[in-house]
């Protein structure tokens, strides 16, 4: 079933998210329905609290980014199969340089800026079956991870923007807030009368 995507404002979005267990009510269907409702509104990531749940739950699929033609035939073939659900996730562990790379967000739509991050993470989470995984991911991928993992801990990549790129878009969340934007996709906007 493909859910609404909750738009920037939603006071969801900045919750700090609890871990779940075994015992989550339907969480089988949940992922499902996180996954449709993502290749839906043609993302690369979603977590929970962008469907309005507040829990420690996010799932990235980088096959998208398999299509760009400025990167060598084994970044994608890496993108093309990467696609996992993150549960419980914890970043013990981040090195490499900063770069900068165009995010944006299905919850903050119509807007994308240049956010730096480092470029390699290593992760410890739960998969869907619920077993122990850690993973230690870089470039696209630990980007991808990164911004839905800040999402688990109330953080949206606006935050990271520097005070000038705030200012410059303030007007643009407000609208956003409010309903005031086209999408293709299902939302539920927090101001929207």
């Amino acid at each position: 079933m493909i859910l609404p995507i909750i738009a920037y404002g939603d006071k969801v979005l900045r919750k700090k998210c609890i871990n779940i267990d075994a015992n989550y009510p339907k969480l089988e269907k949940l992922i499902a329905d996180m996954k449709e409702t993502m290749h839906n509104a043609l993302g690369v990531g979603l977590a929970a609290p962008q469907i309005n749940k507040a829990i420690r739950l996010f799932i990235v699929d980088t096959t998208p980014f398999a299509n760009d033609e400025d990167l060598s035939k084994e970044e994608k073939k890496k993108l093309k199969n990467f696609n996992d659900v993150f549960i419980n996730a914890k970043i013990t562990h981040e090195t490499g340089d900063q770069w900068a790379f165009n995010e944006g967000c299905l919850s903050i739509p119509n807007i994308r800026e240049d956010v730096f991050r480092k470029d390699t993470i290593t992760i410890e989470y739960l998969d869907e079956n619920l077993k122990p995984k850690k993973k230690t991911l870089n470039g696209l991928i630990a980007r991808v991870v990164q911004h839905e993992y800040d999402h688990i801990e109330g953080i949206l990549f606006t935050d990271k923007l520097s005070t000038l790129k705030k200012k410059l878009i303030k007007k643009k969340l407000e609208k956003i807030a409010r309903g005031k934007v086209d999408v293709d996709y299902r939302m539920k906007f927090p101001l929207k009368k």
